[in-house]
C-alpha cells in the first residue's frame, strides 16, 4: 500500500509501543547517521542532531539540498515509510524516528500479515514521489536531476507491474530505458549483447519477460518469446535512434518516458491492497475471494488484478459514490464500497462492489482528500475564468458530464484488450435500483430447472436485509 498524507492515523503517543531497546535522549540529541533511499540502488547520506524529533519538513530541507533539487520542484516528492508489508506517505508535521517505533502497531492495524512477518518486518525512509503533485506541473520540469528521479520510480513501477501496460506502451517505453542507458547509437550487434548481458527484464516487465502457463511452457516457449520480445524492442529503439538522432538530450528522452507513462491513468497512484468475491461459477461452489490493488489518484480510482496485471475497473471521481464499514462482529472484514453506474440487459442500474481490505479507512479518506484537493483546484481555475465557460469544457454527447449526478458515463476509450479497460463482468457486483422511495435488490429470475437454460432476465425485488450484509 502507499500511504495517505492526508487522512494518515495521527500519532497515539509519543511513548506509544516500547518494543526493543529504547535509545535515551542523550544518544539521540547527538548527530546520527541516517540514510534516505531513493529509487533505483542510490541513497542520501546525512547526520542528523535530535534524531528523535526531527520532523519531515526538517529533513527535506536537508535532503533537497544534498539532491539540488530546485525551489520550483520542491513539493514534487515526499518522503515515505516503506516495507515489503507496508507503505505510508508521511505528513510535513510527522517524526519518521516516532513512526518507527509504531511500526507495528500500525502493521497489525492496516495488514493482515502474521506475527512472525510483523516482528522481522523493518521499514525504510524514502524520497519519491508525492502523490498529490499533479502530472501537469510534473510536464513543466526541465531539471534533469529532478526528472532521473520520476523516472527512475516510473520505471520501477513499470518493470515490476505495478502500472498496467499494453504491449505498445512497455516496449516503448523499455526502448526508451535502453536509449537512456546506453545511448541510441547501437547497432544490431551490440544491441543484442547489451539487452542479453543486462537481461531483458531490466527493460521490460517480468511477467512479460517470464510469461505464464506453468515451468514446463515457459522452458519450452522461453527462446522464441524472447526473441520475438527483443526484436519488438529493437524496432522500437531504432525509432527512437531514427527521430532523436544519435546524441539526444537526455531531458528529451526522460520527457518522453514519462510523457507515455502519463497515458497510463493510474500514474502517480498510492496503491492499497485488497480482496474482491469472485463471481460465483456454481451453486455448490464456495465463493473465493481475489487479491487486488486499489490505485488512488487525484484523477480517480483504479482497481487492477495482481495476478493479471490488467484493471478490473476505473472510475473517476465524478462517476462514483464511496463509503467505507467497519465490522460489526469479530471476523468480519473492513470495507470500501465503490457505488457507480451500470446495467443489467439493458436497465440501468447502480452497482456496488466490496472491496475487503484493513485499509479501507486509508482508501476512504484517501478518497475524500483527494476530491476536495480537486474541487479545491477547480474552483480556483474557474474563479480565474471569471464565470467564463470555453467552447472546448462545455460537455456534448452521452459522455457529458450534466447528464446525470455522477457526471454521466464515459464512452469506451479503450479497446477490450486493452489492460486498461474495465472489466465489470468480471466483477462479482450488487446491482439495484432507486425508485424514489426504497432502493430495490436487482435478482434474476430462476430457471425452472437447473438444467434449463434461458434468457436471465432481471425484476426489482426489495430487500429485507441490509446491502451491507448480503
Amino acid at each position: 500500500m502507499e500511504g495517505d498524507d492526508s487522512n494518515f492515523p495521527p500519532d497515539s503517543s509519543d511513548d506509544h509501543s516500547q518494543r526493543g531497546s529504547v535509545a535515551s535522549s542523550a544518544t539521540l540529541s547527538r548527530a546520527q547517521d541516517v540514510l534516505i533511499y531513493l529509487c533505483g540502488d542510490s541513497a542520501v547520506h546525512l547526520s542528523v542532531e535530535g534524531l528523535g524529533s526531527v520532523s519531515v519538513q526538517e529533513l527535506g530541507r536537508s535532503v533537497r539540498e544534498a539532491l539540488h533539487i530546485p525551489e520550483s520542484a520542491q513539493d514534487a516528492f515526499a518522503f515515505w515509510l516503506s516495507s515489503p508489508l507496508l507503505e505510508l506517505q508521511l505528513k510535513l508535521r510527522h517524526q519518521p524516528y516516532k513512526l518507527c517505533r509504531q511500526w507495528q502497531d500500525l502493521l497489525y492495524r492496516f495488514t493482515e500479515a502474521s506475527e512472525e512477518d510483523i516482528s522481522q518486518d523493518e521499514p525504510c525512509l524514502q524520497y519519491r514521489r508525492n502523490v498529490f503533485y499533479p502530472k501537469a506541473k510534473e510536464l513543466q520540469i526541465d531539471d534533469e536531476g529532478v526528472l532521473r528521479l520520476l523516472y527512475e520510480e516510473a520505471r520501477d513501477r513499470v518493470l515490476t507491474g505495478r502500472y498496467p501496460c499494453d504491449p505498445e506502451h512497455w516496449t516503448a517505453l523499455g526502448a526508451l530505458s535502453l536509449a537512456l542507458d546506453e545511448g541510441t547509437a547501437l547497432d544490431g550487434q551490440q544491441f543484442t549483447t547489451t539487452v542479453r548481458e543486462k537481461k531483458l527484464s531490466s527493460f521490460l516487465p517480468v511477467h512479460v519477460v517470464m510469461g505464464s502457463g506453468g515451468l514446463f511452457s515457459t522452458l519450452r516457449g522461453k527462446s522464441s518469446r524472447q526473441t520475438g520480445l527483443e526484436q519488438n524492442l529493437l524496432e522500437e529503439y531504432r525509432k527512437i535512434s531514427t527521430f532523436a538522432g544519435n546524441s539526444p538530450e537526455p531531458t528529451q528522452l526522460l520527457h518522453q518516458y514519462l510523457n507515455t507513462c502519463h497515458t497510463l491513468p493510474y500514474y502517480g497512484c498510492a496503491f492499497f491492497v485488497g480482496e474482491i468475491d469472485k463471481p460465483a461459477q456454481g451453486i455448490l461452489q464456495r465463493a473465493k475471494r481475489k487479491t487486488v490493488n486499489v490505485g488512488i489518484c487525484l484523477e480517480g480510482v483504479y482497481v487492477m488484478d495482481v495476478k493479471e496485471k490488467h484493471v478490473l475497473l476505473g472510475l473517476q471521481f465524478n462517476e462514483l459514490s464511496w463509503d467505507h464499514s467497519y465490522p460489526e462482529e469479530q471476523g468480519d472484514s473492513h470495507i470500501l464500497w465503490l457505488e457507480f453506474d451500470g446495467d443489467e440487459d439493458g436497465t440501468p442500474v447502480n452497482k456496488l462492489l466490496k472491496i475487503y481490505s484493513k485499509q479501507a479507512e486509508l482508501m476512504s479518506g484517501f478518497i475524500e482528500f483527494c476530491v476536495e484537493l480537486k474541487s479545491a483546484s477547480e474552483g480556483g481555475a474557474a474563479a480565474e475564468m471569471d464565470g467564463e465557460v470555453s467552447l472546448s469544457q462545455q460537455p456534448a454527447g452521452p459522455d457529458g458530464s450534466s447528464k446525470n449526478g455522477r457526471g454521466g458515463r464515459r464512452g469506451v476509450l479503450h479497446r477490450q484488450s486493452s489492460v486498461l479497460c474495465n472489466r465489470v463482468h468480471s466483477l462479482n457486483t450488487i446491482s439495484y435500483v432507486d425508485n424514489g422511495k426504497e432502493i430495490k435488490r436487482l435478482k434474476p429470475k430462476r430457471a425452472a430447472s437447473f438444467f434449463t437454460r434461458q434468457v436471465s432476465t432481471y425484476s426489482a425485488v426489495q430487500v429485507t436485509e441490509s446491502l451491507e450484509q448480503s
